[in-house]
């Protein structure tokens, strides 16, 4: 067993890992695969878990033995390495962000009932109450903050699963036909709710970032051990926790024929609406926290990492790693990013599963190939042999390349024939 006391000084990267892997893919996706197509999404979920989560420990592993970022192993690999990693961060950065906005600024509407405000408005404050709090905090200030957030959300989420499994599944209104999972549509969001199960996998690289943060609040560097337990129950919470929106999603919704809004304030107004239906008004408070904790603390994080993940990015493809990792240069990139995925966000409207099929789609495309970067990371020589990774994690690992190549080639069928 972990020595507690170590543990609970090491949280940190694990937690915010955490955070950051609970918003869309939690909220909107399990949610919707619970309430569309039932109990039979856990197997997808549970896999996709699995399956991926050696590309992580991977990122915790290489950086704590190397004291280098993920994104510094790819450029010791190769510069190709480097420059593929930059395009597909290209990509995502100015989707994922908008699409969280979105979705947070949809809840904070139903959450405070100011419908008078429009999407935009609301989405405009996030960005800039976010950027503020990153730029003036920075880690310290997020690793504090979301021990006391995760801490609400998981006591609301217990709550509100236990409150729906005491009431009970919802009946099927006559003539209901399940919603079929093998056909276009229904592989289309297979595919994106694995490609956001638990996250995207380029995200291993944010975990190995946040990393290197902690170590610089602490006297001494955890070991290898003590890294991978504290990253290890960062990442079990957030498979238990999508089990538990996959629940309510079954339970509240399954069987009633209600399709779920594109529209973000609809969304949200149909998930909180539907619960309190469902459970009793009076659990209100408990659904709109769980909901609005989870996207806040998302998009916290998320905005923290694409920062630091730009600028590790510009600093090694310039040969200047350490002059772009300051605090005016932080501060610029939490602005720069804000602006821009404002803009993004504002374009697109209040149409947020555009944004989430883009993003997942790409992200999910190109995991296997991150996948195996990072596995060629930790079989380097950067790493001794006593501490690359033993020959089930291995197995695993070329297991999870396969399972994500065979998705990503059977997305590509389905899109073009």
């Amino acid at each position: 067993m972990p020595n507690i006391k170590t543990l609970l000084k090491n949280l940190g990267p694990g937690l915010l890992f955490a955070c950051m892997a609970i918003g869309t893919s939690h909220l909107v996706l399990s949610t919707k695969a619970g309430a569309q197509y039932g109990w039979i999404m856990i197997i997808p979920i549970v896999l996709a878990n699995i399956f991926k989560y050696p590309f992580f420990e991977f990122g915790v592993r290489y950086t704590n033995v190397t004291n280098k970022t993920l994104i510094e192993g790819y450029l010791n690999r190769g510069k190709g390495y480097l420059w593929f990693y930059a395009a597909i961060t290209l990509v995502t950065t100015f989707t994922i962000l908008a699409a969280l906005y979105t979705v947070t600024a949809g809840l904070f509407i139903n959450l405070f009932k100011i419908s008078d405000v429009s999407l935009t408005t609301v989405a405009l404050g996030l960005f800039i109450f976010i950027s503020a709090l990153l730029i003036v905090g920075k880690y310290r200030f997020l690793e504090t903050s979301l021990k006391y957030i995760v801490g609400i959300l998981f006591v609301a989420l217990i709550v509100t699963t236990a409150l729906v499994i005491f009431r009970g599944q919802v009946a099927e209104v006559e003539g209901f036909t399940p919603t079929p999972i093998f056909n276009e549509a229904g592989i289309l969001f297979l595919i994106g709710l694995m490609g956001w199960m638990p996250t995207t996998v380029e995200a291993s690289s944010w975990v190995s970032l946040w990393s290197i943060e902690k170590w610089k609040t602490q006297k001494q560097k955890p070991s290898l051990k003590e890294s991978l337990q504290e990253f290890n129950i960062g990442y079990l919470l957030t498979a238990v926790l999508a089990i538990f929106f996959l629940t309510i999603g079954c339970m509240t919704l399954y069987g009633s024929n209600t399709v779920l809004s594109d529209k973000s304030v609809a969304f949200a107004n149909q998930i909180v609406e539907l619960f309190t239906t469902h459970i009793g008004s009076w659990a209100y408070v408990f659904i709109a926290v769980s909901a609005f904790a989870t996207m806040f603390s998302t998009c916290m994080t998320a905005h923290d990492a694409t920062a630091r993940v730009s600028l590790d990015i510009l600093g090694l493809l310039h040969k200047k790693p350490k002059e772009l990792k300051g605090k005016t240069n932080f501060a610029l990139a939490v602005i720069i990013l804000a602006v821009v995925n404002f803009i993004v966000a504002a374009a697109f409207g209040a149409n947020m599963l555009q944004l989430v099929a883009l993003a997942t789609f790409v992200s999910f495309v190109v995991a296997p190939i991150i996948g195996y970067m990072n596995l060629k990371n930790v079989m380097s020589a950067d790493l001794p042999d006593s501490k690359k990774p033993k020959k089930w994690l291995l197995s695993l690992a070329y297991s999870g390349i396969l399972f994500l190549a065979f998705f990503s080639i059977y997305y590509f069928i389905v899109v073009l024939f």
